[in-house]
């Protein structure tokens, strides 16, 4: 089982950064890949980014250029596995809540974020991390 924890949100104004963690607690054998999703209020969860165990990263197009995220850290021994999310240049329209999850599924080399471009429901989710941008 999954428990997933996220931290480092706020209220901030337009042209402020954050980085956002994520902190899995899964006893598992390896991650293919880990990635960040936001939800407005009204709207449907999005995707924002993923990233492989093998480095590749994929954003939406909005955060492109000011959002980063980074490589996973799988600490073997306390069965915790982070990942942080770099947020430059917030805008209001980045205000959400932030979720973060994993694929499990080691099928491919190098890992594979297949599952969280498809909107692959992964079951477990987190309280997320609010994150608050005035204009």
């Amino acid at each position: 089982q999954v428990q997933l924890v996220e931290s480092g949100g706020g209220l901030v104004q337009a042209g402020d950064s954050l980085r956002l963690s994520c902190v899995a607690h899964a006893e598992m054998i390896c991650i293919s890949a880990m990635g960040w999703y936001r939800q407005a209020p009204g709207k449907e969860r999005e995707l924002v980014a993923t990233i492989t165990s093998g480095g590749r990263s994929y954003y939406t197009e909005a955060v492109k250029g000011r959002f980063t995220i980074s490589r996973f850290d799988m600490n073997r021994f306390t069965a915790k596995n982070t990942v942080h999310l770099q947020m430059n240049n917030l805008k209001p329209e980045d205000t959400a809540t932030y979720y973060c999850n994993l694929d499990p599924d080691c099928t491919f080399y190098g890992g594979n974020y297949s599952r969280f471009l498809t909107g692959y429901d992964f079951g477990s989710w987190g309280q997320g991390t609010q994150v608050t941008v005035s204009s």
